[in-house]
């Protein structure tokens, strides 16, 4: 036997053994959870918990991908699903933000993904904090493409921090585990999540949509609704209760979307009413998983963001859940591109809702109401040139 049919043979007995390893992932996926269901909650019956699990009131999403769940889930890990080609490396440019932020000074910066640090009234807020390689069990799961654009050494002491559900990109236990052996800041969550994280040791505060913890005489944060889902094992979907949040103070609220879909998009209209929004955040990525789609039952795209943003009335927004774990099947640069386009279509000042590189650390302006401008809708070209 030839060296080179040699080779050819184990080739094709390595990737054998491959799809068998995948088969089985796959028929173990399904034959697992039942033994990882935990019950993170019991509490009385509500508009959006059946005594069992938490449901979105709005409707509840299935995601059914072209071809089933199992052709699905090989396609990907074979990377036969013909995505757009991401980047293995983005340059990252690390800030070093200040101790403190007095006054109704705000400063915000985007650290990547839904991690953002919001400094103002002397507090430093943190958002869905994730400093881990992966974000999966185990460091299983997507890998980053761009490093923490503030490293953890360079965090200021951390006061308060929002964590929206459970996904792994949202919930890094490595990650609050540092936070509390080094700051112990005040986390607040919504309903059942407190059970994740308290054997990790941390200190946390876990809600009901429309209750509040207050921080400080005059700053409080109220948990909101959003439209989502949870689960760190499959089987123990939505045990758990997923939200946004709004973060009262004074000169302008911060409006937290965590992760989140459109449903009915009467949510943001809710957190309105508790006070003007000077800052939103809100993400942008991960909303295609079939060509063309402009949403995800589970995810906004730009489309919906210029939605939630106007639906909130905001001054001032920073797109995220972008541009550093690729959870989806559109191009890298597609979210910041297509925002642009959106905000120009529904008259908005672009300036006001527009993408941060990592890193990046901006003056957030007094609240005023958004610029209008006149709209200019994107041309077919302009759209089918984003993947």
């Amino acid at each position: 036997m030839t060296v080179a049919r040699a080779i050819g043979r184990l080739a094709r007995w390595a990737g054998t053994a491959l799809l068998f390893l995948i088969v089985a992932l796959c028929l173990l996926l399904t034959l697992v959870p039942p033994f990882l269901d935990f019950r993170y909650y019991d509490g009385p019956v509500s508009g959006h918990y059946d005594g069992e699990r938490f449901f979105n009131p709005d409707g509840n999403d299935t995601f059914r991908p072209p071809g089933g769940q199992s052709r699905f889930m090989l396609r990907y890990l074979l990377g036969r699903d013909e995505r757009p080609a991401w980047p293995t490396h983005v340059a990252v440019s690390p800030t070093r933000p200040p101790a403190r932020v007095d006054g109704e000074r705000m400063v915000v910066t985007w650290v990547g993904h839904a991690t953002v640090l919001v400094q103002t009234q002397g507090l430093n807020i943190l958002t869905d904090p994730i400093w881990s390689d992966t974000a999966g069990p185990g460091g299983i799961g997507p890998r980053r493409v761009a490093a923490p654009g503030v490293g953890f050494a360079d965090l200021p002491k951390i006061d308060v921090v929002l964590i929206s559900h459970n996904h792994y990109d949202h919930m890094d236990l490595a990650t609050l585990k540092r936070l509390q052996a080094r700051d112990r800041p005040l986390v607040v969550t919504s309903l059942g999540n407190d059970t994740v994280m308290r054997p990790a040791g941390v200190r946390v505060a876990a809600l009901d949509w429309g209750q509040r913890v207050t921080v400080r005489p005059g700053v409080e944060v109220v948990v909101t609704r959003n439209h989502h889902w949870d689960s760190r094992w499959m089987a123990d979907r939505n045990r758990a209760l997923w939200s946004s949040f709004v973060v009262r103070l004074p000169g302008g609220n911060i409006f937290f979307a965590g992760d989140t879909g459109p449903g009915d998009l009467r949510w943001p209209a809710e957190a309105a009413r508790l006070g003007p929004v000077r800052l939103a955040l809100i993400p942008i990525g991960a909303f295609r998983f079939a060509p063309g789609e402009m949403r995800s039952g589970s995810h906004i795209g730009p489309v919906d963001a210029v939605k939630v943003f106007e639906g909130l009335g905001a001054a001032h927004g920073v797109p995220i859940h972008w541009g550093t774990f690729r959870l989806s099947y559109e191009a890298y640069d597609t979210p910041p591109k297509l925002l642009a386009l959106e905000m120009r279509c529904a008259g908005l000042d672009p300036a006001a809702f527009s993408a941060l590189r990592i890193g990046q650390a901006v003056e957030v302006p007094a609240h005023a109401a958004s610029r209008r401008v006149p709209p200019r809708c994107a041309t077919p070209a302009e759209i089918a040139a984003l993947r």
